[in-house]
C-alpha cells in the first residue's frame, strides 16, 4: 500500500521561499515518476513539476519554471519541491503523487495518470 505524506507548507510573504517534502512508503518498484500538483479553491488541479525516480528527467510548468526545483532522494524515498520567489498566485494546496510506469519513461503532466496521492499541504503567499 503506497502512502504519501506532504509537509512544509505554511504562510509566507511574497518573494519568500519554502521547501515542501513528500515522504513515500510502500513503494515496490523504481519505474515510476513523482509529481507535484496544486489546487486553489474554485480552480482545477494544476501540474507543477515532476521527476523520474530513476533520475535525470524533470518537467516544470511554465508558471514555475526558474523559480521551483524538484528533486528526489531515492534512498530515503523522499521528493522535494524547493519554491523560491513565491507569488500570491502560488497560493494553493500542494499534493505529491506517483505515476507508475510512465509512458516512454517521461513523467506525465496529466493528473489522471497519477494513481497515488498525498493529503496535501497548504501554501499561502501573502502580498
Amino acid at each position: 500500500q503506497v502512502q504519501l505524506v506532504e509537509s512544509g507548507g505554511r504562510l509566507v510573504q511574497a518573494g519568500g521561499s519554502l521547501r515542501l517534502s513528500c515522504a513515500a512508503s510502500g513503494l515496490t518498484f523504481t519505474n515510476y515518476a513523482m509529481g507535484w500538483f496544486r489546487q486553489a479553491p474554485g480552480k482545477e488541479r494544476e501540474f507543477v513539476a515532476a521527476i523520474k525516480w530513476s533520475g535525470g528527467s524533470t518537467n516544470y510548468a511554465d508558471s514555475v519554471k526558474g523559480r521551483f526545483t524538484i528533486s528526489s532522494d531515492n534512498v530515503n524515498n523522499m521528493v522535494y519541491l524547493q519554491m523560491n520567489s513565491l507569488k500570491p498566485e502560488d497560493t494553493a494546496v500542494y499534493y505529491c503523487a506517483t505515476e507508475w510506469q510512465p509512458y516512454m519513461g517521461v513523467p506525465s503532466r496529466n493528473s489522471l495518470e497519477y494513481k497515488n496521492w498525498g493529503q496535501g499541504t497548504q501554501v499561502t503567499v501573502s502580498s
